[in-house]
């Protein structure tokens, strides 16, 4: 146990963390991880007082060599059974009600850290058959798909991605290893995490941090696991509950989420009715206000933009939540650099709402004309 804890201690160095991971993950994981995480068992945990200790010393470890290289999150991925004794651990701790505990907000900040750039660092070959070919290009991806596909299955689902339908093999309901860093499974797993941890604010930041992760960018499999999200997990309602009462940290990734879930959302007034008020209410409408930091405003700003876009009924809710004087509040301040990037973005987002002729009379009557809207 103390050895543990001096490792815990020594890989909060950045310039030992790469060769901590290379000199101790395959016998940590071996010795500690897959036993008492229940991996492999009736996936029951069974710890006694020092083997908790043990365990919560260990994943702090490697809370702390997730955060380093991306040669240690790829070692880190690679290690056979690390992956699959944190999801292991957080199932059964959700399933014995023992969401709050620390080794659960551990082994969720390990899976957020190596789902961090994951598009850009997985293996070449897993990713060009995560994004496969759509059906319209004239190709089947039926026969192409491994990874945290089975290749055994026959079964196919469809799922949407734009207004193309894309044909995968079945998901695999047994992922392993890295396999569960996009697998759709994870995203229950971190939307129970949402709805059940109600004390641990790091536990859920690191969900929806992990969350944001893997639906961010403009890759195929962000747009699929995004509507995952949406429309089989149903996660709108938990992530807009936690924005209720988030601090700005917490703030950072949920809004994070939140802009790429309305990237991907293929009902954006559905979308609009649940989110614009929510997200309006947290951002500033005058210099007393308490403001959230930069990136959260832009964030807030590109969701409402990517939903007004396609939907007037965004563009109404802006209006009838107040939301045209706080947009016209931030574009007019522009006294740092921090300041002109929230300024640029609520500019064009008032831009794009003028295209909306039958609301402009409600523009005029809140005191604007078009020149507000379209001018600098």
């Amino acid at each position: 146990m103390g050895t543990l804890g001096i490792l815990w201690n020594l890989s909060s160095s950045d310039t030992l963390k790469d060769r901590l991971a290379r000199d101790t993950l395959e016998q940590l994981t071996d010795l500690i991880l897959i036993p008492l995480s229940g991996t492999g068992s009736a996936a029951v945990i069974q710890q006694n007082a020092s083997e908790a200790e043990i365990f919560y010393n260990s994943t702090g470890f490697l809370r702390n060599l997730s955060s380093a290289s991306q040669q240690t999150r790829q070692k880190m991925r690679e290690c056979h059974g690390l992956v699959d004794s944190m999801v292991n651990y957080i199932n059964s701790s959700l399933e014995v009600g023992k969401s709050e505990d620390k080794s659960v907000e551990n082994s969720v900040c390990v899976l957020r850290n190596l789902s961090y750039r994951l598009y850009d660092e997985m293996p070449p070959s897993s990713l060009q058959r995560l994004e496969g070919q759509r059906r319209n290009d004239g190709a089947t991806m039926t026969s192409e798909l491994v990874g945290c596909f089975s290749p055994q299955s026959k079964k196919a689902r469809e799922l949407y991605v734009n207004s193309d339908i894309v044909t995968f093999t079945e998901v695999s309901k047994d992922p392993k290893g890295m396999e569960w860093l996009w697998n759709p499974q994870i995203i229950g797993v971190y939307n129970r995490l949402l709805q059940r941890c109600e004390l641990n604010k790091h536990t859920t930041e690191a969900a929806s941090g992990a969350l944001q992760n893997i639906t961010a960018g403009d890759r195929r499999w962000a747009g699929v696991l995004s509507r995952v999200a949406l429309e089989q997990e149903r996660i709108l309602n938990p992530v807009l509950d936690r924005v209720r009462t988030a601090d700005h940290q917490q703030l950072r990734s949920l809004t994070g989420l939140i802009r790429n879930l309305s990237r991907n959302a293929r009902n954006k007034d559905e979308m609009s009715t649940k989110v614009v008020s929510h997200l309006i209410e947290k951002l500033p409408g005058s210099l007393s206000d308490k403001w959230p930091p930069t990136d959260v405003i832009v964030n807030i700003i590109a969701v409402l933009n990517n939903l007004v876009v396609e939907s007037p009924i965004a563009a109404r809710d802006i209006v009838y939540f107040d939301g045209l004087r706080k947009l016209f509040f931030i574009k007019k301040k522009r006294d740092n650099a921090d300041s002109e990037k929230s300024s640029r973005a609520a500019s064009s987002l008032l831009t794009n709402m003028w295209q909306y002729s039958k609301l402009h009379r409600d523009y005029k009557t809140k005191g604007y004309r078009k020149e507000d809207f379209v001018g600098l």
